[in-house]
């Protein structure tokens, strides 16, 4: 361990993880289910395919001549639609991913204060202000903005802890700091 990371270590809580795409992809559903917009856009999505299973079914069994090319490019549009928003959460995370991959292992440091992440080329502090809510899954905690609109998020991978009896020392930390959801 080298000397600033030593000193980190004694302030705060000091993680360091390699990018895992399970992590990525797990933080980003977490931030899109605490978003409003997107319970919204999946069932309006589902509901679009059931209004289009629907005229098809019309079209093959109502109508006097059944349509049986109507039926096929409704089916199909539907299920475009369900389709299309349920890779919304890999797609998203598959981008994310690839940026984050690029930057190597991530070390983070989380005190009182709030939360410090550096990578390769990256060292970014983010406050308790700004991540004012977190949610713990059985792998990471996600911090959460404020904003419900689907803006900022960070993870911190429990096995990113040298030690797994920190797992409660950070929960601690971000419960003092930060509402859990």
């Amino acid at each position: 361990m080298d000397e600033a990371t030593e000193h980190t270590a004694r302030d705060g809580l000091a993680l360091a993880y390699p990018p895992v795409f399970a992590d990525v992809s797990e933080a980003v559903r977490v931030r899109l289910r605490a978003t409003r917009w997107w319970p919204a856009l999946r069932w309006a999505a589902r509901g679009a395919c059931v209004l289009a299973l629907a005229v098809a079914a019309l079209a093959l069994l109502v109508a006097w001549e059944p349509d049986p090319g109507t039926a096929v490019e409704m089916t199909l549009l539907g299920l475009v639609a369900v389709t299309a928003a349920e890779l919304v959460p890999w797609a998203t995370a598959r981008s994310l991913f690839l940026m984050i991959r690029s930057q190597g292992e991530a070390k983070a440091v989380v005190d009182e204060d709030g939360g410090r992440w550096t990578t390769r080329d990256t060292d970014v502090t983010i406050r308790w202000a700004m991540l004012p809510r977190y949610v713990e899954t059985p792998r990471l905690f996600v911090l959460l903005t404020a904003r419900r609109t689907g803006t900022g998020f960070a993870y911190l991978p429990k096995s990113g802890l040298a030690d797994p009896a920190a797992i409660d020392r950070l929960r601690a930390v971000l419960d003092r700091n930060s509402a859990r959801t």
